[in-house]
């Protein structure tokens, strides 16, 4: 099957853009946390997540045509979109603790002033 014919290439596209789009704005929200900006930190981890809700629900469709008998050719590059929505969805629960912890922190350490 050529690529162009593939109806999960541009799943498999729009998967990896808001997956890699909330990692970005992930990274900015440890950098917020860093600095001690926890209102832009949870703006960009929202940003993050609906960005990453839109990827999954990219994925989520495809589960469900598959479980309702339709047939999809699996190639790599949607094999890659899996991957990579899984993985930025576990940086990204990571990065919300490590912003918990920077704000536990940060009210430690302002406490004891």
């Amino acid at each position: 099957m050529n690529r162009e014919d593939n109806v999960l290439t541009p799943v498999a596209l729009e998967i990896i853009l808001n997956a890699g789009n909330a990692r970005e704005k992930s990274e900015e929200a440890i950098k917020y946390a860093h600095i001690g900006d926890f209102k832009n930190a949870h703006l960009y981890l929202d940003k993050a997540r609906k960005m990453m809700l839109s990827a999954h629900h990219a994925q989520t469709d495809v589960i469900q045509k598959e479980t309702q008998g339709e047939s999809f050719y699996l190639d790599l590059l949607f094999i890659h979109a899996q991957d990579t929505l899984m993985t930025i969805r576990s940086e990204l629960n990571l990065r919300k603790e490590i912003i918990s912890l920077y704000e536990l922190i940060h009210k430690m350490t302002n406490k004891n002033q």
